[in-house]
């Protein structure tokens, strides 16, 4: 089964529900401090691309570029645990990192967290390598800032 990613609002149903399933899982790991996802209002503002994964039509995976002076921030990565396997965590990178190129944009930057051992894994097999804070982001022990020079 082919995994297609494509332009989206994060206000549609299934969608906002992977949004949902993303900030609970981000809230059960880490205290409200430290979780730093964007509100789904917060996702459809002008300045953020966001994309859908589907696997058979069905929305499984969300992932969004904020784009920011300087950089683009990849924010709501995310894949729902029973569609994980299929490749829509490496599609989504690859639509971000493509979309990032064909801005123009110098680099792509991200925090996440020491426990999602697993996005960790994704970003630094697709080249990101770790960095200090960016953009208003502090030095803190729940937090990893991670980089991809384009």
């Amino acid at each position: 089964m082919a995994v297609s990613i494509s332009p989206d609002t994060p206000r549609d149903p299934a969608v906002s529900a992977l949004l949902q399933a993303s900030h609970a899982y981000l809230q059960s790991l880490y205290d409200p401090e430290d979780n730093h996802f964007l509100s789904i209002d917060a996702l459809c503002a002008p300045d953020i691309r966001f994309f859908t994964a589907r696997l058979a039509g069905k929305p499984v995976g969300t992932a969004a570029l904020a784009l920011r002076a300087g950089y683009g921030e990849i924010k709501s990565m995310y894949v729902d645990p029973g569609a994980r396997g299929h490749g829509a965590a490496k599609a989504l990178m690859a639509r971000l990192i493509g979309e990032g190129r064909a801005l123009g944009l110098p680099a792509l930057k991200l925090e996440t967290g020491p426990r999602n051992t697993e996005a960790l894994a994704l970003y630094a097999g697709h080249g990101f390598t770790r960095c200090g804070p960016f953009g208003d982001y502090r030095e803190s022990p729940a937090s990893v800032f991670m980089g991809l020079a384009l």
